[in-house]
């Protein structure tokens, strides 16, 4: 199994408003950015896009060391998923989870690799982090010329 290390980032200009998400990937030395945005959009929903498109680029179940800044998409993933997916889709308080579309995707594309979810302090000097930061407000700069 191909051994694959990550870095997603979203970033907002506003919140919500024009968005972005970067992703660098790591596999064997070799590396491939990818980037995207939306006109208007969340913070939340740009962490989360980093992450789902970085797993859906991938062509075949991979073992993989995934890093991101967003307490969001860590937590989420580690601690409430279960929980809501047996809730249907519901927070502990009953209301409908937010970005639920995102979350059921991200949750089956997980399931095809083997992933391990690192949390890293955002915009802490950490050159990979700051390079998916830069990647993701590229994406904010093309959506709003687009």
């Amino acid at each position: 199994m191909k051994q694959v290390i990550i870095y997603t980032d979203g970033a907002c200009s506003g919140n919500p408003g024009p968005g972005g998400w970067g992703v660098l990937l790591d596999w064997n030395g070799y590396e491939r950015e990818i980037y995207g945005g939306e006109v208007e959009t969340t913070n939340n929903r740009m962490e989360l896009m980093a992450a789902l498109n970085a797993l859906n680029i991938l062509k075949e179940p991979c073992s993989i060391d995934l890093y991101t800044d967003s307490k969001y998409v860590h937590d989420g993933i580690l601690k409430w998923i279960n929980g809501w997916e047996k809730n249907g889709w519901q927070t502990v308080s009953g209301k409908p989870v937010k970005n639920v579309e995102l979350w059921q995707q991200l949750n089956t594309a997980r399931a095809c690799h083997e992933v391990r979810w690192h949390w890293v302090k955002g915009h802490a000097g950490h050159p990979k982090n700051e390079r998916v930061d830069e990647l993701a407000r590229k994406g904010i700069a093309e959506a709003i010329h687009t």
